[in-house]
């Protein structure tokens, strides 16, 4: 029976590690845009001409 409040007390305390991990990244703002990272790939590229063709008259 002792294993089991040592597992349960042990659990707590790294959900409890986590929780604070997890408030420490949002007040550091790491989460403030999550829409742009997402879409960011879809822009990211330009169209460029590709001046080494020669028209054909």
């Amino acid at each position: 029976m002792e294993a089991i409040y040592l597992l349960i007390f042990m659990g707590a305390v790294v959900a409890l590690g986590f929780l604070v991990a997890f408030f420490i990244s949002v007040k550091s703002g790491q989460f403030d845009d999550s829409t742009t990272p997402a879409i960011r790939m879809l822009f990211d590229t330009e169209i460029k001409k590709d001046d080494t063709k020669e028209e054909v008259k």
